[in-house]
């Protein structure tokens, strides 16, 4: 089995680590191009080509446990079920669980262990599209979807980064109360601070499709989109998202490896490690 990072830091006892990775390599409703049941292991492969410094400082010195890859096989409903299983024993030892996806579906299972574990908590959801249909494809649990299912939950919404929504999904944002920073609101300058709810949760969850990255950065996933934001970018926009709040978890879900393309899975394995020092600052002053 390969762990994140092996590369740089020797995995370590679930009850030691600061993170906890989670691979969940589900692929079911993919609905243009496919692969991301290929994405979970494309990124630890990935990882290891990684530095231990993220450009600010050794997120992996608090200790990373690679667990087995979540089961995919049975109902959603039940895979759902075990992917909260494995978030909920990483916040049981005060780890913080970084889930990597697979369809943006599998989202709803760690959010919702996090939300039942802890009480309110907000999403800061990057992505190309807004996953806000009652349902896609004759399936409630489709990857276009999950946001709406997360929203039944009542837990407040912020979406960044989106460029493509149908009409339900316009309607569904103003009835759900969604808050919103699109790409072209981005384009034209328009500030996160603009946007951003006062009484938004200080406990956050961060769900990360690498579609909200702009096409040229990030053509290795199922539904890319032009338009979108650059790695920096987007990085900067988490930071004030979650600034002088707790991240409770994260996921990077989405990826479609692409034979020979290199430079995605690896996009998306910094991408994981860049969110980890993110949602664990306390890293920053750590030494590898």
């Amino acid at each position: 089995m390969n762990h994140f990072l092996q590369s740089e830091y020797a995995p370590v006892a679930p009850d030691a680590a600061g993170f906890h990775i989670i691979p969940v390599p589900f692929e079911r409703s993919v609905s243009y191009g496919c692969g991301t049941e290929r994405g979970p292991e494309s990124i630890i492969a990935a990882s290891q080509q990684l530095e231990a410094f993220d450009g600010v400082g050794f997120p992996g010195a608090l200790g990373m446990h690679t667990t087995a890859a979540v089961e995919t096989s049975g109902s959603t409903e039940h895979v759902m079920d075990a992917i909260s299983c494995r978030v909920k024993r990483a916040l049981d030892a005060c780890a913080l669980p970084v889930m990597l996806g697979g369809e943006h579906t599998v989202s709803f299972g760690a959010i919702r262990a996090a939300h039942q574990h802890l009480g309110q908590i907000g999403i800061v959801q990057i992505d190309a599209h807004a996953d806000l249909r009652d349902q896609y494809e004759g399936s409630k649990w489709s990857h276009a979807c999950v946001m709406r299912r997360v929203s039944e939950m009542g837990i407040p919404i912020l979406q960044i980064g989106v460029r493509s929504l149908c009409a339900e999904e316009l309607k569904a944002r103003k009835s759900l109360n969604v808050t919103c920073l699109d790409a072209q609101d981005i384009h034209r300058g328009v500030a996160l601070s603009d946007v951003m709810p006062a009484d938004f949760p200080k406990q956050v969850y961060v769900t990360f499709d690498v579609d909200g990255l702009d096409a040229s950065l990030m053509p290795a996933t199922g539904t890319p989109e032009p338009g979108g934001l650059t790695f920096w970018q987007a990085l900067d926009l988490v930071a004030e998202a979650t600034r002088d709040r707790d991240v409770v978890g994260l996921d990077v879900v989405e990826l479609a490896p692409q034979a020979g393309l290199h430079h995605a899975d690896y996009t998306a394995a910094k991408l994981a490690y860049c969110l980890m020092g993110l949602a664990r600052p306390a890293s920053a002053s750590a030494s590898s």
